[in-house]
C-alpha cells in the first residue's frame, strides 16, 4: 500500500535516554495509535520521554530533520496524525505534587486525572477534572477544561497558576501572570499550539462530599423531561452539575438488568453536597421524567468527589445554546431514534463568570451544550439556526474549525501570540492558531 508521506529512517534523537521505537520494533504499534479510530498514525519514531532534556532532545531532532512533531500523553485530544514525524510519549512524566496548605497541585505532562485524584483526596481537595479519570491533564487544560466542578468554580484553565513550557527554538521558560504573561494567557484555553508544556501547576477545591449518579427513565419520558430541563436550569444553584442523556444502553452483563438494552432517558448529577439536599433541587424534574412511569433506576448516592466517575460522550456533533426551544427539542429527539448517545448539558454558573484576567475560553455565556455521537443526517442544519454559533476546542476533532471555539478578538490574539513564540510554525500538529 502506498503512502501520501515518506517515513525517514535516518532520525537520531542524540541525547535521548528514553526507549525510542521505530517501524517493525516491539512497542512502536502500541505507541503511535491514538484514541481517535479514525487515524492511523505513522510517525518514524516514536519515543519515550524520561525527562524535559529528553523532549527538548525530541523536539531539536525533529527541526533538525525538517519532520512533524508532536507530544502526547494519553492521546484523548489526538486528531491529527504526526505521519512521518517524531511523536513523543510523556507517560512517564507522570508526577504529581500536592500542597495541600496552599491548595495547588503541580503535575508533570504525562500525570493522568486518576493521579491527581488519588493524591488530592486524602486532604479532601479536588481538582477541575473532566468526566473521565483517564484523560490527561494539560492536554484538557489547555483546550479549556469542562468539569463536573466547573458550575461552582469554572473552566480548569481558570485555575491554572503556572506552567513551564518548551518553546519551539528549544528555550524552556516558565509562563505565569508575571513572566511571558501573553503566552501564560494563550495557554489558559488556546490549546497547545505554543510550546510543549512540561510542567502545570493550578488550583484545587475543598469538596468534601458529594451526591453523584444517574438516574433512568423511559425513553417515552424524553420531550416531557427535556422541556422541563429548560425550565428547572434557570434556578439550579451552581453546586449542582446535570445532563440529561437519550440513550440506547448495551445489551451486555455489564449493563444493570433494569435498563439493559433499552432506549432510555439518563439524567446525570454531580451536587457538591448532602444527597438530601440534591434530592430536593432535583425534585421538580423527577417529577417531570416520571410521568411516564419510573425510574427504571436510581444510582444517585452520596461518594467522594475521587469516586464519582461520570463518564463522558464522544462528540461527533457539538452545538452550544443560549437557550432551547421546541424546534430544538424535536430535532434532538429525532436524532435521538438514529444515535446511541444525545447529551443536553447545563453550563451557566461560574463558567460564565470569568476573572479580569481569564484565558481566552470563549462563548462563556452558553447555558446548553448538545453533544451527538453519530454524524446524523439533516442535524446539523436543524440546529443551525438556534444555536449560537460556538464550539469548544476539548470537544473539536475538526482542526479546520479552531476559530469557532474562539470569540473574534481572542482569535486575533492568540494568532499573535503564536507568531511571537512558534515563528516559522513548527507546531502544526493538532489545533494550531494560523
Amino acid at each position: 500500500m502506498s503512502q501520501p508521506y515518506r517515513i525517514q529512517d535516518d532520525i537520531r534523537l542524540p541525547g535521548f535516554t528514553g526507549p525510542v521505537h521505530r517501524p517493525g520494533e516491539p512497542g512502536y504499534d502500541t505507541g503511535r495509535r491514538a484514541l481517535n479510530p479514525a487515524l492511523d498514525p505513522r510517525p518514524a519514531v516514536v519515543a519515550e520521554a524520561y525527562g524535559v532534556s529528553d523532549l527538548r532532545s525530541a523536539l531539536l531532532a525533529a527541526r533538525a530533520h525538517g519532520v512533524p512533531f508532536a507530544v502526547q500523553a494519553t492521546g484523548h485530544g489526538t486528531h491529527v496524525a504526526c505521519d512521518g514525524g517524531v511523536l513523543v510519549k510523556t507517560a512517564p512524566m507522570a508526577s504529581v505534587l500536592v500542597d495541600p496548605v496552599r491548595r495547588i497541585a503541580k503535575v508533570g505532562p504525562g500525570a493522568r486525572w486518576s493521579e491527581v485524584l488519588a493524591a488530592a483526596a486524602p486532604f479532601g481537595l479536588a481538582p477541575l477534572c473532566g468526566s473521565s479519570p483517564s484523560v490527561g491533564v494539560v492536554g484538557y487544560t489547555l483546550g479549556g477544561g469542562l468539569g463536573w466542578l466547573g458550575r461552582r468554580h469554572g473552566f480548569a484553565a481558570d485555575g491554572v497558576l503556572r506552567a513551564e513550557v518548551l518553546l519551539a527554538d528549544g528555550r524552556h521558560v516558565t509562563a505565569s501572570r508575571d513572566s511571558h504573561p501573553e503566552l501564560f494567557w494563550a495557554l489558559r484555553g488556546g490549546g497547545g499550539g505554543f510550546g510543549v508544556v512540561t510542567s502545570l501547576e493550578f488550583r484545587l477545591y475543598p469538596v468534601a462530599e458529594v451526591c453523584s449518579g444517574f438516574a433512568y427513565f423511559p425513553i417515552e419520558a424524553a420531550a416531557d423531561t427535556l422541556t422541563a430541563y429548560r425550565t428547572w436550569i434557570e434556578d439550579a444553584p451552581d453546586a449542582i452539575s446535570t445532563a440529561v442523556v437519550l440513550r440506547r444502553m448495551p445489551d451486555d452483563e455489564g449493563t444493570p438488568a433494569a435498563v439493559r438494552g433499552r432506549h432510555v432517558v439518563m439524567i446525570k448529577v454531580l451536587h457538591a453536597g448532602p444527597a438530601g439536599e440534591a434530592r430536593r433541587l432535583l425534585a421538580p424534574l423527577w417529577r417531570a421524567a416520571s410521568a411516564h412511569g419510573g425510574p427504571l433506576l436510581d444510582e444517585l448516592r452520596a461518594t467522594t468527589f475521587a469516586a464519582s466517575s461520570m463518564g463522558g460522550t464522544p462528540a461527533r456533533h457539538l452545538d452550544l445554546f443560549d437557550s432551547v426551544g421546541d424546534e430544538v427539542i424535536g430535532a434532538l429527539l429525532r436524532a435521538a431514534e438514529q444515535a446511541q448517545t444525545v447529551e443536553v448539558r447545563h453550563w451557566g454558573g461560574a463558567l460564565g463568570r470569568p476573572g479580569p484576567d481569564a484565558g481566552p475560553v470563549s462563548r462563556r455565556s452558553t447555558r446548553l451544550s448538545v453533544i451527538v455521537d453519530t454524524v446524523v443526517p439533516g442535524l446539523a442544519g436543524e440546529l443551525r439556526p438556534y444555536a449560537n454559533g460556538g464550539s469548544f476546542l476539548n470537544f473539536m476533532a475538526d482542526t479546520s474549525r479552531t476559530a469557532a471555539a474562539y470569540a473574534e478578538a481572542d482569535y486575533e490574539r492568540l494568532r499573535r501570540v503564536k507568531r511571537a513564540y512558534d515563528q516559522d510554525g513548527f507546531f502544526r500538529i493538532g489545533h494550531v492558531t494560523r
